[in-house]
């Protein structure tokens, strides 16, 4: 993680301004982080210092269950937060969350802000409307593995987890992630890259037809998915 500062950090807080979220003044104590890909912004089971609130870029929460066995459960784009959950609740256990792509963070240092966020009305207000998104689109995530072919939501997957044209998650996340069988998995890919959608590269996959791609994704959004 690389704090930016100065004339850089002040650039990114008039860009993407948030100080309409909340009903103090508190963008002068704002941090701006900057994360390359594949770095952890969380490390799993441990509570978060900050409130971070993604502006650039994009990450992936982690879960491990008590076999031993790591799970993709979610995404995070910009103009969503990290930390929410450690932040209204005092016993939470912290999902990991790692970088997809280079992100750049505003952390709100929490020792500093958290009784004032925490009775800030205008900011809970907020917080709790991207809540109630946030579990919408989990529940409509596991209704769309019975209702969608895998084509679909494979394509949804690969533009979520994309760098710039860059694809190269592992399959046994997707795998998981999408439930589906690793043979199901490298024949649909095997079929992105017949139709020209994908091309592969080693081992990994560079986008070839964005568009089609949206436009498999786009039956889940028009049917209601993520």
């Amino acid at each position: 993680m690389k704090k930016i500062n100065k004339q850089a950090r002040l650039n990114y807080l008039k860009k993407y301004s948030i100080s309409h979220l909340f009903s103090f003044p508190i963008e002068e104590f704002i941090e701006v982080h900057e994360y390359e890909r594949d770095e952890w912004i969380i490390r799993e089971g441990m509570r978060p210092d900050y409130l971070f609130y993604v502006v650039e870029g994009k990450a992936k929460i982690y879960v491990t269950y008590q076999n031993g066995k790591s799970s993709l459960i979610n995404f995070i784009n910009a103009d969503e937060y990290i930390g929410e959950m450690e932040l209204v609740n005092e016993i939470y256990y912290t999902k990991g969350v790692e970088t997809s792509t280079k992100t750049i963070c505003f952390a709100i240092p929490l020792h500093r802000f958290r009784e004032q966020l925490l009775e800030d009305t205008k900011f809970l207000r907020e917080l709790t409307k991207f809540l109630s998104i946030k579990a919408g689109k989990m529940a409509e995530k596991y209704s769309q593995s019975l209702s969608f072919p895998l084509e679909n939501r494979l394509a949804d997957f690969i533009l979520q987890t994309a760098d710039g044209e860059v694809y190269k998650e592992k399959h046994v996340t997707v795998c998981d992630f999408l439930g589906v069988s690793y043979r199901h998995l490298l024949h649909v890919l095997s079929q992105f890259c017949e139709k020209g959608y994908l091309k592969k590269q080693g081992h990994q996959y560079h986008i070839q037809n964005r568009d089609r791609l949206h436009e498999l994704a786009g039956v889940l959004k028009n049917e209601g998915g993520l």
